[in-house]
């Protein structure tokens, strides 16, 4: 059975939330599917970085639309976060955790998990973190570094200048490495 609060408890537990105005961090314009469709697009922008669970944010979204009896939450807009995670109808608890982890990422990490993204077609912040292999300004630089690292010493230095880097870069992107927005990833 669901909790009816009072027009005070739920004015005092909207103003525990600082999340009234948009702040570039993940939220989430949240109505419902009775006012939507009666023509009224009620809500707010509910800034997810805010909460310390998703319990905690689904509480405040039903406090927020506490004149109906069992609101049917309905996410009308996005910002923040990769638009793979979102979802009209809801977002789970997993989705949650991500979006605030990915919240938390500085500028630097996430233009580097969005850009494994852009290679793999997916925002896997693990997945990105483990397969990064740093930044280059080029194919060509990330495979001079490889050839240093790993080949060099097996060629004389007399024979370096005859070594096609080009021809080894192009090799090391179309089988083993992705590179994007100067980050170089493993496949």
């Amino acid at each position: 059975m669901k909790r009816k609060y009072s027009e005070e408890e739920r004015q005092e537990q909207m103003m525990l939330h600082k999340h009234f105005s948009r702040t570039g961090n993940p939220a989430l314009y949240v109505g419902t599917y009775a006012k939507y469709n009666s023509g009224s697009l009620y809500g707010m922008w509910v800034d997810l970085a805010t909460f310390s669970n998703y319990q905690e944010f689904i509480e405040f979204c039903r406090l927020l639309h506490w004149d109906e009896r069992d609101p049917e939450l309905m996410y009308q807009d996005f910002e923040g976060f990769p638009e793979e995670w979102y979802s009209e109808c809801g977002i789970g608890e997993e989705t949650f955790d991500l979006i605030v982890e990915y919240a938390s990422l500085s500028d630097e990490d996430k233009e580097m998990v969005d850009a494994y993204a852009t290679c793999t077609g997916e925002h896997d912040i693990d997945a990105a973190r483990d397969n990064h292999c740093g930044q280059w300004d080029s194919e060509e630089d990330f495979a001079w570094h490889i050839f240093d690292e790993f080949h060099a010493s097996l060629i004389p230095v007399s024979m370096h200048q005859y070594f096609n880097i080009e021809r080894f870069a192009s090799d090391l992107f179309d089988f083993d490495y992705y590179f994007e927005n100067g980050h170089v990833f493993f496949r």
